[in-house]
C-alpha cells in the first residue's frame, strides 16, 4: 500500500514521524494489530514500507495490502527499542510477526542462599533475590529426579516460613527429610556445609563434592562415629550413581546454550540444548511456519528475543551456527539480564563446533518428522474436505490477470511435497485472446500450459475463480483429451470452492487445515500471476514514455531497460552516465535527460 492509497491523513503522519530511536505498530482497518517493529531511525524504516520502490518479502508486501494505520513510541536508545518491541510481540503476537507460539514457562531450582537457613524449591519466575538459580530443566523430568535425590540425601528444610516462627518440627522431621533449623539446636555451620554440598551437585563437580564426602567420612570414621560415617558413605555411592545418570559434555564447557536451526520452505525448526557446568541438562525444540522469504539471521533473533524474553536466565555462552541479526543488541541485552557479559558466538571448529552441528542435524530430523506428518495429514484432510476418492500426493493452480483486457497474462504454480516447487511454474502471455475476455483466457492458460507440460499437471487442480472459471477450464481439459486428476474452483470474497458435479459450493470457513492450504496455493497462483502482470506494465509505460523520445529506438529502448531498469532511475541520471552506454552520445543522453526531467514519477 502507498500513502496515496491509505489517503492524505497517512501521507502527513508519515511527514511528521521523526528520525529516532523507537518502536512502531501497523494496524488493519479494524484497529487489530498486525506487525510489531524496531528501527534505530523510525522515520527512515516506517517510510520504506510505503515506497512504490520498495523491496518486501512476501510474507509484508501481503501485510502492507491491509495496513490502514500505524503508531510508535519513540525510545532512548535501539537496546530501549529493542526490549519494547519484544515485551509487544509477546503480549500482542500479531499475526505478520515471526512467532515461537511458546506459552511455557520453565522450571528452575532455586536455592536461596539468600536466606539464614537456606531451602531449595522448584520456581518458574527468575528474581534478582541473592538465591542461586539452577536450570532450566527441560524436559522438567530430570529436575524432579535430581530433587528427590537430594531430599533424599541432604536433608535441608523444606518449609517456605522462617525457622524462628515455628514451634515445633514437623513430619518431615520425623520422617528424617529435614534436620529441623526449627528446633533452635541445630548447629548452623554444619547446615551450611550440607548446603554447599548441595550447590556442589547442582554446579555439576561431583568429584570435589566426592572428595569432600570420602574425607568427612574417613574423619567420622577415625572419631568412631560410625552411624554417621555410614550415612555419609550412602550419600557418596548416591552421588556416583546419579553421576552416571548424567550426560556429561566437557567440564570445559561451563554454562552454553547451543541453538541449531534447519529450514525447508516455509517452516523451519530451532532446536536448542542446554549446558550447564559441562552438563547436558535438556533440550526444547520450537516449529515455526508459514514462512515465506525471511533470512536465517532474522529468524535467530526472533527466536532469540522471544524465547529469552521469557522467564529465562541467558548462560554465559549462546552457539549458532550463523550470527543472528543485530548481534551487538542482542549481547547487550542478554548480558543486562544475565548480570554479567553473554558472548554470541558462531564456532567454527573444535567442541562446540560438534555441538553446533549436534542441534542442527537434530533439527533436521524433527522438520522431517514434522513436515511428513504435515504431509500426510493435511492433503488427507484436503481429500476429506473435497470429497475425493483418492488422496492427492501433488497440487497444480491456475489464474490470470489483466485490467479491462491490457497486458493479460496468466500463471500456473505447483505444490509438491509440503511446499511450492517453482520449477514447475509457468506463465504466458495471452497474445492470442483479444479484450476483456476472463474466461477465454483461462482456457488458453490451460490450454498451453497442458501442452507445455504434456499433460501432466498435477492430482489435483486448483482453478483461481468460481463456477464460470471451473466451467472454461474444464471445456479446455475436455478438448486436451479429458483430465485424469481431480479439478476444483477457488473462488474469494466470500472463500468458496466449486465442484464440477456439484451446484452447491464449499465455504472455506470451517475447512481447518485443507481450507489454508486450499487458500495458500490460490494466493500464490494469483501473486505469480500479479507479478508477471506488473512487470509487463512497467515495461510498456517505461517504453510507451521513452517512445516519445526522438532518436530513442527499440534497441536504445532495450539498453536502458537493461542498465537503469525503470523511468525513475534514468531520470536521476546523469548525461555522462547516458553517453557512456553503447550506442548512445551525448546529443542523445541530453534528450532523453531533458525529456524525462519534468515528467511525473512511475
Amino acid at each position: 500500500m502507498t500513502p496515496e492509497q491509505a489517503g492524505i491523513d497517512l501521507r502527513e503522519k508519515l511527514s511528521r514521524v521523526p528520525d529516532k530511536p523507537g518502536v512502531y505498530l501497523f494496524r488493519d482497518g479494524k484497529k487489530r494489530i498486525l506487525y510489531v517493529g524496531k528501527a534505530k531511525g523510525l522515520r527512515n524504516r516506517l517510510r520504506s514500507y510505503f515506497q512504490k520502490s520498495s523491496t518486501l518479502d512476501q510474507r509484508k508486501t501481503a501485510m502492507m495490502e491491509v495496513i490502514r494505520d500505524f503508531e510508535y513510541t519513540v525510545t532512548s536508545n535501539e537496546l530501549e527499542a529493542f526490549v519494547l518491541e519484544a515485551n509487544l510481540i509477546k503480549q500482542y503476537k500479531p499475526r505478520y510477526n515471526v512467532l515461537l507460539r511458546d506459552d511455557k514457562s520453565y522450571p528452575y531450582l532455586k536455592l536461596t542462599v539468600n536466606e539464614e537457613w537456606p531451602r531449595l524449591e522448584v520456581v518458574r519466575k527468575i528474581m534478582k533475590d541473592g538465591a542461586r538459580y539452577f536450570g532450566p530443566y527441560v524436559p522438567s523430568g530430570p529436575m524432579w529426579n535430581i530433587l528427590s535425590f537430594i531430599r533424599n540425601n541432604f536433608p535441608l528444610r523444606t518449609c517456605s516460613s522462617p525457622p524462628e516462627k515455628r514451634k515445633r518440627p514437623c513430619i518431615q522431621y520425623q520422617i528424617k527429610k529435614c534436620t529441623a533449623p526449627c528446633s533452635g539446636s541445630l548447629d548452623h555451620d554444619e547446615y551450611m556445609k550440607m548446603v554447599h554440598e548441595v550447590r556442589l551437585l547442582l554446579e555439576g563437580k561431583n568429584r570435589g563434592l566426592l572428595e569432600a564426602l570420602s574425607k568427612k567420612m574417613k574423619i567420622l570414621s577415625e572419631e568412631m562415629l560410625y552411624e554417621e560415617a555410614a550415612l555419609v558413605r550412602d550419600r557418596i555411592e548416591a552421588i556416583r550413581k546419579i553421576s552416571e545418570s548424567q550426560k556429561a559434555v566437557a567440564p570445559e564447557l561451563g554454562d552454553a546454550d547451543v541453538i541449531g536451526i534447519f529450514r525447508d520452505g516455509g517452516t523451519a525448526v530451532f532446536k536448542l540444548l542446554f549446558i550447564r557446568n559441562g552438563l547436558m541438562i535438556g533440550s526444547r525444540h520450537f516449529v515455526v511456519s508459514s514462512l515465506t522469504d525471511e533470512s536465517e539471521a532474522y529468524l535467530l533473533k526472533s527466536m532469540v528475543g522471544q524465547f529469552y524474553g521469557k522467564e529465562v536466565i541467558p548462560p554465559a555462552d549462546i552457539l549458532f551456527g550463523a550470527e543472528p541479526e543485530d548481534a551487538a543488541l542482542l549481547t547487550s541485552w542478554l548480558s543486562e539480564k544475565r548480570g554479567e557479559r553473554v558472548t554470541l558466538a558462531v564456532p567454527k571448529r573444535g567442541l562446540k563446533r560438534k555441538l553446533v552441528a549436534m542441534a542442527e542435524e537434530n533439527a533436521r530430523i524433527l522438520l522431517r518428522s514434522e513436515l511428513e506428518g504435515r504431509k500426510m495429514e493435511v492433503m488427507e484432510e484436503t481429500a476429506a474436505f473435497l470429497h475425493l476418492e483418492d488422496t492427492p500426493a501433488d497440487i497444480g493452480a491456475f489464474d490470470i490477470s489483466n485490467i479491462a483486457g491490457s497486458e493479460p497474462v496468466g500463471s500456473f504454480v505447483y505444490w509438491h511435497a509440503g511446499g511450492f516447487r517453482k520449477e514447475k511454474y509457468r506463465h504466458i502471455k495471452m497474445d492470442a485472446v483479444k479484450g476483456p475476455d476472463d474466461y477465454a483466457m483461462m482456457k488458453e492458460m490451460v490450454r498451453r500450459t497442458m501442452k507445455n507440460l504434456e499433460g501432466r499437471l498435477a492430482d489435483l487442480v486448483i482453478i483461481d475463480g468460481g463456477r464460470a472459471h471451473l466451467d472454461a477450464a474444464m471445456e479446455a481439459f475436455r478438448e486436451a483429451g479429458g483430465a485424469d486428476f481431480a479439478v476444483v474452483g477457488v473462488a474469494k470474497d466470500p472463500d468458496r470452492v466449486f465442484l464440477p458435479d456439484t451446484d452447491n459450493p464449499l465455504s472455506l470457513e470451517g475447512g481447518g487445515g485443507a481450507a489454508l492450504l486450499l487458500r495458500r496455493i490460490r494466493d500464490e497462483a494469483h501473486r505469480f500471476a500479479l507479478s508477471y502482470h506488473k512487470k509487463l506494465r512497467s515495461r510498456r509505460v517505461f517504453a510507451s514514455r521513452l517512445e516519445k523520445i526522438p532518436g530513442v529506438g527499440k534497441k536504445r529502448r532495450f539498453a536502458l531497460l537493461r542498465h537503469f531498469g525503470s523511468i525513475e532511475a534514468i531520470r536521476n541520471a546523469s548525461v555522462e552516465e547516458i553517453a557512456s552506454l553503447k550506442g548512445f552520445n551525448r546529443t542523445i543522453a541530453g534528450k532523453i535527460s531533458g525529456s524525462l526531467a519534468g515528467g511525473n514519477k512511475e
